[in-house]
C-alpha cells in the first residue's frame, strides 16, 4: 500500500514538472516569435530604406570616363551603399518599358545620363538625403539630384510608428510572460509545500532545502527554452519554404541573439520564481499549508 502511494506521488510530481516545462516552453515560444517579428521588421525597415533611389543627373556633355570617375567618388562616400550608372540608352529603354511609349517618334533621346544612388539605411531620411544632395551638387558634372521627398518622409514616419507599436507589444508581452511563468512555477512548488515543511521540521537548513528546487527550476527553464527554440527554428524553416523572399531579411546573428534571450529569460525567470516560491513556503506556518 505504501509503495503504491509513493508510486502515485512520484507520477503526480513527474506530471506536474512535465506540464511546468511545457507551460514555460509555450510562453517562451510566444516571446521568441515576437522577437523574430521584431528582427524581421527591423531588417525589412533597413531593406526598404536602402532601396530608395536618389537620381544624380549628369551633364550630357560629360565624357563617360569622367562620369565613371564621379561614380567611384560616390561609391567612396560613407553615406552610400551602392551606385548604378544609367546611360541615355538605358534610361530610354526603362522609360519605354515603364510608360509603354516608343521614344523613336521624338527623333532624339532627351533623357540625360544619370547615376542611381542607394544610401545606407541610417542616411535614408530627409536630413541625410539633403546633406548628400548638397555635397553632390558641388561637383560641376552634376546637373541635378532628385528623389521622391514625400515618399521618403511618409515611409520613415510609417516605419517609425510600426517599430514603436511592435516594441510596445514586446515589452507588454515580456511582462505577461514573467507573470505566467511565475504562476506556473508557484503552482508546481505548491504541490511540494508539505515536503518543504517536512524537511524544515527535521532540521534541514533553508539553503539546503532551496538549492535542489532552484536547480530543478533552472533545468526546467532551460528545457522549456530549448523546446521553444526548436519550434522557432521549425517555424523559420517552414516560413522560408513558403516565402523564399524572406531569405533577404534573415540575419542568423540576430536570430542567435533572440534565441540567447529566450534561453536567458527561461533560466532567469524559472530560477528566480522558484526561489521566491520556496522561500514563501519556508516562511509559512504549518497550519497555513492547508489554506
Amino acid at each position: 500500500m505504501e509503495e503504491f502511494e509513493v508510486s502515485e506521488s512520484a507520477k503526480k510530481t513527474k506530471s506536474i514538472y512535465i506540464s511546468t516545462v511545457f507551460g514555460i516552453a509555450m510562453v517562451l515560444l510566444m516571446v521568441g516569435l515576437l522577437g523574430l517579428i521584431l528582427v524581421h521588421a527591423n531588417k525589412l525597415s533597413r531593406y526598404v530604406k536602402e532601396n530608395i533611389v536618389v537620381n544624380v543627373y549628369v551633364d550630357e556633355g560629360a565624357h563617360e570616363a569622367d562620369v565613371f570617375q564621379l561614380q567611384k567618388q560616390l561609391d567612396a562616400n560613407p553615406m552610400v551603399k551602392q551606385t548604378q550608372y544609367v546611360s541615355k540608352e538605358i534610361a530610354a529603354r526603362n522609360l519605354e518599358k515603364d510608360m509603354g511609349v516608343d521614344m523613336k517618334f521624338l527623333g532624339y533621346n532627351p533623357l540625360p545620363p544619370s547615376i542611381d544612388v542607394y544610401l545606407k539605411a541610417d542616411f535614408a531620411n530627409d536630413a541625410g538625403i539633403e546633406k548628400f544632395k548638397a555635397e553632390t551638387l558641388k561637383n560641376p558634372l552634376v546637373k541635378d539630384v532628385a528623389y521622391q521627398q514625400s515618399l521618403v518622409a511618409e515611409m520613415n514616419q510609417n516605419l517609425a510608428s510600426i517599430s514603436l507599436i511592435i516594441l510596445g507589444f514586446t515589452a507588454i508581452f515580456i511582462l505577461l510572460s514573467v507573470a505566467l511563468i511565475n504562476n506556473t512555477i508557484r503552482l508546481a512548488i505548491y504541490s511540494q509545500r508539505f515536503l518543504i515543511k517536512s524537511m524544515q521540521l527535521v532540521g534541514a537548513t533553508k539553503s539546503f532545502i532551496r538549492k535542489p528546487f532552484i536547480i530543478y527550476g533552472i533545468w526546467h527553464g532551460l528545457l522549456g527554452a530549448l523546446i521553444a527554440i526548436l519550434i522557432l527554428m521549425l517555424t523559420l524553416y517552414l516560413a522560408q519554404k513558403e516565402i523564399p523572399d524572406l531569405v533577404v531579411l534573415q540575419d542568423y546573428a540576430e536570430f542567435g541573439i533572440v534565441f540567447a534571450i529566450v534561453v536567458g529569460l527561461g533560466i532567469f525567470i524559472s530560477g528566480f520564481s522558484t526561489s521566491l516560491a520556496v522561500n514563501r513556503y519556508l516562511r509559512l506556518k504549518i497550519y497555513n499549508l492547508y489554506r
